[in-house]
């Protein structure tokens, strides 16, 4: 008699192939796959995860600036759609609004926290590699997606910027999903995923502006010559790309500029108040060009990166950020272009190798010439595509060996010549993991001289194995500096991966400006303005709550410690704020930061970022005050001298020299403001602070 199992029972032993299934199309691996390739995708999905995941919060609230644009996201509906600094709307990032929107939306659920800031950056980290290697996989196989996602994963700049809040995290997904879904257009030649690469692409203009439009010329020329179809079909796809491109980047632009001027908050960084203005000027073409866009300016400002040129990626301030595969992706290009140069026109695997080298190109060329500011750890958005070229060209090379015994030499050169690059970069830090340079090296040069030997003489499993553990040796310099950078505590603008490394603009302090300071694009603080980031220390946990009752991410309080105010200032500020919408104002964003996240109120930015915005005159200082809207001002900086003019990308030249987008406008009417401050305002004496002045009843 045949006995048939309970239901229960069938559907307990269906849930392991089901739950398979799931993951191998989540990761992009197939049924058919090789049984280590879904092991091994997984291992390195893992390998990312712990990177960018463990020790996360050690930084705090990070860029601060970022942070307290997150914590007013999530106390205001319109400062998460306006990008504001402060939840009474004054005055917005300089950078449209979508990657404080996710975090804005992380904080409204969980609460103000170092970890509520920080892990949708993780997360987006690992999406984007598992992404990669679906993406890889497609067009080189697995084995090419497997070393895409080590190098991506492990690249210093990644593991920096997927473990920070700056906007390049969210940029770089973007842009890898865009890849993604580029490549799943070539392969079925439907428009609807040419759309939605415009899309994301729109999308990544809406985190970082024209940086986000950097992969076009990749997407554009690869559809144009590889694409399926006629000329007109592929003319059709390019259009509707671009309608999508367009609209998915107009969005924000477009709301700013119907929101009358008098109901929205300044625009930061614009020398006009206007979303326009900033794109054409000090945070669009001016970081191309210099100076304040449109091709003019002063000339350029400080650029953290060292002098524009050629080699500008492999200098001091850039090379161990991204440098280490660079060599061997272009090697990559060239060997899979001329292995597949005789395939038919839509050949998908070299479109592919065509858009990840028009990528990188594009990335390449404009960073080593762009003449604005530009920091190292823009390079994270190189990553994807070095990494992909690299997978490609290994496993091409490797293929080949059998049929043309000359592509081993390359491959060979290629090792040798990496692990060359890879000494010289350790060499720059002779203090940092000593002698690993050395042990790199060698190792590279005696794998190279086995992989040369033809596998009709050494057996071919000896030969695989002298090729990953040269790849492993060449993955050992990016590995130390991203274990480096996981223990290291970053904050402000201008961080850099791993050890400082010899000549370059961040030896003088970890993880920011010469000796620790953190600078706002170059310009550091003059007299009665503090330097960027020179915020004292703020409690990575939100602290605890305004009425002393700490809750779950609660809101720091009075006495947490915010900017150069103590903690009996912030006390005192929080208990006389009364009716006032803003409970100080200060010069700029930066020092404004800190004491938003202390004590989970709006501050007010008079100048932006770092003072240089002409966003405040004295008329509509004087006004705030007379309605009550405004009470307390804070004038000078760590000195507290009053009537101190701001520095750095506008304002008074620091001492880098170099005004800012917005010149004299913002310092005389911050030094117009402070001024009449100091001269009809009653000084506030509370505890160790100083320049804080009490306004009320001053403006009849």
């Amino acid at each position: 008699m045949t006995t048939l199992a309970p239901p229960a029972t069938r559907r307990d032993r269906s849930v392991l192939p089901a739950l398979g299934a799931r993951l191998r199309g989540l990761l992009g691996t197939r049924q058919a796959s090789a049984a280590w390739v879904l092991p091994a995708t997984l291992a390195v999905v893992a390998v990312s995860a712990v990177l960018y995941l463990v020790n996360l919060t050690v930084s705090g609230y990070a860029n601060e600036y970022y942070s307290a644009a997150a914590l007013a996201a999530s106390q205001s509906w319109s400062s998460w759609f306006f990008g504001s600094i402060d939840s009474a709307n004054f005055i917005t990032l300089d950078k449209p609004p979508l990657a404080t929107m996710v975090m804005g939306l992380s904080v409204r659920l969980f609460g103000l926290s170092s970890a509520s800031i920080l892990v949708p950056e993780a997360l987006m980290g690992v999406a984007s590699v598992a992404l990669l290697m679906a993406t890889v996989r497609r067009t080189f196989g697995p084995a090419a997606s497997i070393i895409a996602g080590l190098v991506m994963a492990l690249t210093p700049s990644a593991v920096l910027m997927f473990r920070y809040n700056n906007p390049d995290a969210l940029l770089t997904l973007l842009f890898v999903g865009a890849a993604y879904a580029f490549i799943r257009a070539l392969e079925s030649d439907r428009i609807r995923w040419l759309a939605l690469t415009g899309v994301l692409v729109g999308l990544a203009f809406n985190t970082k502006l024209l940086q986000g439009w950097m992969v076009l010329p990749a997407f554009a020329i690869t559809s144009a010559l590889f694409g399926r179809g006629t000329i007109l079909r592929r003319g059709t796809g390019l259009l509707v790309a671009a309608i999508a491109t367009i609209v998915a980047s107009s969005w924000w632009l477009v709301g700013m500029a119907l929101v009358p001027a008098e109901l929205r908050p300044y625009v930061g960084g614009s020398t006009d108040g206007t979303a326009i203005n900033l794109i054409l000027g000090y945070d669009g073409l001016g970081r191309i060009f210099g100076g304040s866009g449109n091709g003019g300016g002063d000339g350029g400002g400080p650029s953290f990166s060292g002098t524009s040129g050629i080699l500008r990626l492999f200098n001091a301030e850039m090379g161990g950020q991204i440098a280490w595969f660079l060599p061997l992706s272009l090697v990559g290009l060239v060997t899979g272009l001329v292995a597949r140069g005789r395939r038919a026109r839509t050949d998908v695997p070299r479109a592919a190798y065509v858009m990840w080298g028009v990528w990188l190109a594009t990335h390449a060329l404009v960073f080593s010439f762009m003449s604005g500011v530009i920091h190292s750890y823009y390079t994270v958005v190189m990553a994807p595509a070095i990494g992909a070229l690299v997978g490609g060209g290994i496993v091409a090379l490797w293929s080949a060996r059998e049929r043309l015994q000359w592509t081993g030499l390359v491959l060979a050169a290629a090792v040798a010549g990496s692990a060359a690059l890879a000494w010289s970069v350790l060499g720059r830090t002779p203090t940092f993991a000593p002698g690993l340079g050395t042990v790199v090296l060698v190792a590279g040069l005696v794998l190279a001289v086995v992989i040369i030997v033809p596998t009709t003489i050494m057996p071919r499993r000896l030969s695989m194995a002298a090729t990953a553990l040269a790849l492993a040796m060449l993955l050992a310099g990016p590995a130390a500096y991203s274990v480096n950078t996981m223990a290291t505590a970053y904050s402000g603008g201008a961080v850099a991966a791993g050890p400082a490394a010899a000549g370059s603009a961040s030896a003088g302090g970890p993880g920011g400006a010469p000796g620790g300071a953190q600078a706002r694009d170059g310009g550091q603080a003059g007299a009665g303005f503090p330097p960027d980031g020179a915020n004292g220390t703020l409690p990575t946990d939100g602290g605890a709550a305004r009425d002393g009752q700490g809750g779950p991410g609660g809101q720091a309080g009075p006495n947490a410690t915010g900017g150069n105010l103590d903690a009996a200032t912030l006390a005192y500020l929080v208990e006389n704020q009364g009716t006032a919408t803003w409970i100080v104002a200060v010069q700029s964003a930066n020092t404004a930061a800190p004491i938003e996240l202390s004590t989970g109120l709006p501050v007010l930015a008079a100048g932006g970022f770092s003072g240089s915005d002409p966003a405040l005159t004295l008329d509509q200082a004087k006004a705030l005050i007379k309605s009550g809207q405004l009470r307390f001002v804070m004038t000078g900086g760590a000195g507290g001298q009053p009537g101190g003019a701001p520095t750095g990308p506008g304002g008074q030249a620091g001492p880098n020299g170099q005004a800012g987008p917005n010149g004299q406008a913002s310092a005389s009417s911050l030094a117009e403001i402070s001024s009449w401050v100091a001269s009809s305002c009653t000084a506030v004496t509370i505890g160790s602070s100083s320049g804080l002045y009490d306004c009320a009843g001053t403006v009849q």
